[in-house]
């Protein structure tokens, strides 16, 4: 039996178990992959304060988002071609989130269907919607989503392009793959992988091929969808968006306190502070870098403001709550779990984010996290010389 104690042993084992294409579409960020390594290098560099002089024998994990109960304030990002990670993988996913008591978000590019996933489990999850050119698969997708019982539309806003991942390019990494030497022997070197594979109920953008004429022939159906990513939606695009969807909507892709106050002049009920992983625009800021403005810029008022990008442990989720977040969403991680071992990997992922946060929130003195104060961390340690100047979050918050 592997025993997994964080969140890198989960990426070690599903780098070996996932052929190495799809395993690094889900490691790699945009060009030189700058504001990947920034979302890990500033969430390392906060510090927590330790107190050590207060009761923390009862402790509660547990938080609502969009007014529902969560076991940790935690949600599944929306990840493309996460059914690339094992067979099926989106419904294994929303299985595992189902049983651990948090929401599953599924994306627009995902292979299993938004009734794929709807037939697999019992109760509501929520969809992900990337704005097509072609509005009226847009509204098709949103009438597909209501009609699952989708109890909240997440609208990504940082996709009018795609940033290029350089080692996608060079791994020939698409729907389908290019079947170059390389490609065929990492398929093949990993029977375990590839045969379940053979089985799964979809191995195309599911939620597409019904919506996309020829979208039997892959290729044409990759380049089709990287045609519609569309430049002209705006922040006036999202009332066309709600009042066709008309439930919880949430705003993902915000990176700027104007960009954030925007979202809730459209109606958001929740803004997703995020780099997209640092998959889009590479030299943007790190998320934990731009939250705390963020925070400022809108206030304490209804609308959640919750927080991505770089997450890899129950430590990061509570930098983030203090940081001013209500809540977190993963993606790599869970995908890291789900390459490792399938449904039970996500789970062990959310058990070892759960058990993180809970031995820290003891020795931190917390013992409540939807309730986690500035105080929560100290400013990070001062870098030398040689090392990049800390970013704007990096103060000291409370001696």
């Amino acid at each position: 039996m592997t025993i997994y104690t964080n969140i890198e042993d989960l990426r070690v084992e599903a780098s070996k178990r996932v052929p190495k294409p799809f395993f690094e579409y889900v490691e790699n960020g945009s060009y030189d992959e700058l504001t990947l390594r920034a979302n890990r290098r500033d969430l390392d560099a906060i510090r927590f304060r330790q107190r050590v002089m207060l009761n923390v024998s009862e402790r509660k994990h547990g938080g609502t988002m969009l007014g529902k109960p969560v076991t940790i304030p935690l949600a599944l990002a929306p990840t493309g071609l996460c059914g690339s990670m094992c067979a099926n993988g989106e419904i294994k996913a929303a299985r595992a989130a189902q049983r651990f008591g948090v929401p599953f978000c599924l994306s627009t590019m995902s292979l299993d269907s938004i009734e794929d996933v709807a037939g697999a489990v019992d109760q509501p999850f929520w969809f992900q919607l990337y704005l097509m050119k072609d509005r009226k698969i847009s509204e098709s997708l949103i009438n597909r989503a209501k009609a699952a019982g989708c109890s909240a539309l997440v609208l990504t806003m940082d996709l009018h392009v795609e940033g290029q991942r350089n080692r996608d390019v060079k791994n020939g990494l698409g729907i389908p793959p290019k079947l170059t030497p390389a490609n065929i022997w990492s398929i093949v070197s990993h029977p375990g992988w590839a045969l379940p594979m053979l089985r799964a109920s979809e191995w195309t953008f599911g939620n597409l091929k019904d919506e996309v004429k020829n979208s039997g022939d892959l290729g044409e159906l990759a380049e089709w969808v990287k045609s519609q990513f569309d430049p002209t939606f705006d922040w006036h695009t999202i009332d066309w968006v709600r009042q066709r969807w008309g439930g919880k909507l949430i705003i993902k892709g915000v990176l700027d306190p104007d960009d954030a106050k925007l979202a809730i002049k459209a109606g958001a009920d929740a803004v997703l502070v995020s780099n997209h992983g640092g998959r889009q625009l590479d030299g943007a800021a790190s998320t934990a870098s731009q939250l705390p403005a963020i925070r400022d810029a809108i206030g304490k008022d209804d609308v959640e403001l919750w927080a991505d990008s770089g997450i890899r442990s129950g430590q990061d989720v509570l930098k983030f709550l203090s940081m001013g977040a209500t809540a977190c969403m993963i993606g790599r991680a869970y995908l890291y779990g789900l390459g490792a071992a399938g449904e039970d990997g996500v789970i062990k992922a959310l058990e070892l984010i759960r058990d993180e946060m809970d031995v820290t929130m003891a020795l931190t003195g917390l013992t409540d996290a939807s309730k986690v104060p500035p105080s929560l961390i100290l400013g990070a340690p001062r870098r030398s010389a040689e090392e990049p100047a800390a970013t704007a979050y990096i103060t000291q918050l409370d001696g």
